[in-house]
């Protein structure tokens, strides 16, 4: 477990940021004075593997061998051997909440979201304003629940103007992957 060198920290910055805006300083900043979490979290490679966790935890972890510790912390994403940084479906409860564009989906939007489809605009209950065409979006149905991300087809403006059945945001990684990549979605 290391710390990520300037250009790993740049590549996985760049793509937080597309989804969690100017609020991605919220997951890096220090904690303030008389808050409720007081501890620092920090990113660590292990692997190709990034995880977010507390440092106090990432300080007890380089007591183990590389070779024996396979994760600590939240997954965030890895990289890819060419050297772009994939989020992973596990980072959903971090993004969410630092979200800048945002997706509601209607009740008959959900399924077919949890079964890997992209967003239809018959879906779509509302719709964050002023979204910018390409950029990173956390879907939610009604109740506020994080269901997935994705990029944005089109923008706000462009959106009202298409029919039901055309492409909003096309997904990226839903909940449902849990069930549908359980073999496959932790190994090494």
């Amino acid at each position: 477990m290391r710390a990520l060198d300037e250009t790993e920290t740049r590549t996985m910055f760049t793509k937080l940021a597309s989804y969690t805006g100017a609020s991605l300083s919220n997951l890096i900043a220090p904690p303030a004075e008389g808050s409720a979490t007081t501890e620092r979290m920090v990113f660590r490679l292990v692997k190709d593997r990034v995880f977010y966790l507390p440092e106090r935890i990432a300080n007890f972890a380089t007591s183990i061998p590389r070779d024996s510790l396979l994760t600590a912390g939240t997954m965030i994403g890895k990289f890819t051997k060419t050297g772009k940084f994939r989020l992973n479906m596990s980072s959903l409860s971090i993004i969410a909440p630092h979200a800048r564009v945002k997706c509601w989906v209607k009740s008959n939007g959900e399924m077919p979201i949890l079964y890997g489809s992209n967003v239809l605009k018959a879906h779509v209950a509302r719709w964050s304003e002023d979204a910018p065409e390409h950029s990173g979006c956390v879907i939610f149905n009604q109740n506020d629940t994080p269901l997935g991300f994705g990029v944005t087809a089109r923008s706000t403006a462009e959106m009202r103007k298409l029919e039901p059945t055309a492409i909003v945001v096309f997904a990226q990684a839903d909940v449902g992957m849990y069930l549908r990549d359980e073999d496959t979605l932790f190994t090494t």
